[in-house]
């Protein structure tokens, strides 16, 4: 059977439809199995089902299937219920129960703790989840003009594919942006522009409290590529009036990136009223897409952090301060540090506008730290950490003696670097893993948020 397989690629024909039953998913939410001593991962397929699977990319050491029948249905499938779902890759895991895909989350993140790492957590927490559905608030949607048909694609990419997936909704922006989609479709059709506006970044922030609306701040920043005429712009105005949107628009890299129309529209911000804090912020600056999870999160982090009056606390790739501006309501004295300029600086607004006593905000370029620059910051009695996907691997091996926090809340986006860094923290720097659970902040899709505390060994 591995001869007709490899002789099915090598002479560019179908692979043979196979039959297995699936053991796991991976962290691309594809089902995974074994044949013929190969890892088979297929798209579609949930543990403990038996499929029929063709694969569509076969390599010396694994393969990459898709279903082609659901031979006997796990007990976990649901419908999915977004229609486009299987054909929009912005979701992976609609057609598993909701409870079932945060335990998978949560054994993924043990597993890599375990296999990368080398290390267990004392305690599990309970994960993090709430809404379900139209929870995201930022998002980033391709363009496509189809000339035969002379109609225009808005949407996440195809799965597995760079194509732009034919849609008029989507189940998980929030409701007022997934109603826009079919509106903008018509909209940029008649632009002259229509075949160079490749992409439409989104951003959706609380009803300003001024407007007296109620209704969200949405702003739309539009990829431009050739100028605008007269009439496109005549069209894009109407567009925001009919809407209630802002529309902004990028011609080159992000320094470009400016208000259309209104000149003078509402601010983007969220709040924390938890801790009485209100961010206002760009719409290409990072946040988190899912406030309501957020606000949890930052919850989650402080049970854990403790921070005191007493005490000087590091925040480490703090953004706008998300985190900086919480731990410093304690009363404690916070450095937050980031490598983005532009992300200090709102951060330094937001801390003014909410009258924020005891932080200091800096830049600086956390992916070449050292133990001399580390120890040049001073000793902190705690850290936190909320790293992008490549991890702190560079900080935490900066630590030592001169150095070390007698406890580090780590925050991560990607468990595998948490994972490793972990290993670091565990295996040479003198720390236990206390404490690791899940943030399910990205529902119905493979992204794994995680949370994690490290105490000092005595």
């Amino acid at each position: 059977m591995r001869k007709r397989r490899n002789k099915a690629q090598a002479e560019n024909v179908p692979a043979p439809i196979l039959a297995a039953v699936i053991e796991s998913l991976d962290q691309e939410g594809r089902g995974v199995t074994h044949y013929e001593g190969k890892t088979i991962f297929v798209d579609g397929a949930l543990p403990g089902e038996k499929v029929t699977f063709q694969s569509q990319r076969i390599k010396p050491s694994y393969e990459v299937a898709n279903v082609v029948e659901v031979l006997k249905q796990s007990n976990q499938r649901v419908t999915p219920k977004c229609p486009h779902f299987g054909v929009c890759g912005g979701c992976k895991l609609q057609h598993l129960d909701f409870a079932a895909q945060v335990a998978t989350k949560q054994r993924l993140l043990e597993s890599d703790l375990w296999h990368i790492g080398k290390v267990k957590a004392e305690n599990m927490l309970p994960p993090l989840y709430g809404p379900t559905w139209g929870y995201r608030h930022k998002a980033r949607l391709s363009v496509k003009y189809v000339e035969k048909k002379q109609r225009v694609l808005v949407g996440f990419n195809e799965k597995s594919t760079r194509f732009v997936a034919d849609m008029n909704s989507c189940e998980v922006l929030v409701p007022e942006v997934s109603a826009l989609i079919a509106p903008l479709q018509d909209l940029i059709v008649q632009l002259s522009i229509r075949d160079k506006l490749p992409q439409i970044e989104l951003a959706v922030g609380e009803p300003d409290a001024n407007a007296q609306t109620g209704k969200s701040v949405i702003v739309l920043i539009l990829r431009i590529m050739a100028p605008l005429t007269e009439q496109d712009e005549a069209l894009l105005k109407a567009f925001a009036d009919a809407h209630a949107v802002q529309v902004w628009t990028q011609t080159k890299g992000p320094d470009t990136i400016k208000p259309f129309y209104p000149l003078a529209g509402s601010q983007l911000q969220y709040s924390l009223p938890e801790f009485g804090l209100t961010y206002p912020f760009k719409p290409n600056e990072f946040t988190q897409v899912n406030p309501q999870i957020n606000q949890v999160m930052i919850r989650r982090a402080m049970q854990l952090l403790a921070p005191q009056a007493h005490e000087k606390i590091a925040d480490f790739f703090c953004g706008i301060g998300n985190f900086t501006l919480p731990i410093a309501r304690s009363g404690a004295q916070v450095l937050g540090l980031e490598g983005l300029a532009n992300l200090v600086e709102r951060a330094n607004e937001s801390a003014q506008l909410n009258e924020i006593k005891h932080v200091k905000f800096g830049v600086a370029d956390l992916f070449k730290m050292t133990p001399e620059a580390l120890t040049e910051l001073g000793r902190f009695d705690k850290w936190l950490v909320d790293p992008p996907r490549d991890g702190a691997f560079e900080l935490v091996k900066a630590l030592d003696a001169s150095n070390q926090p007698g406890s580090i809340v780590y925050v991560s986006c990607n468990p595998a670097t948490l994972a490793r860094d972990a290993g670091v923290l565990v295996n040479e720097k003198g720390y236990q893993l206390q404490a690791a659970g899940v943030i399910n902040m990205f529902p119905h899709t493979a992204h794994v948020e995680s949370i994690a505390l490290f105490t000092l060994k005595s």
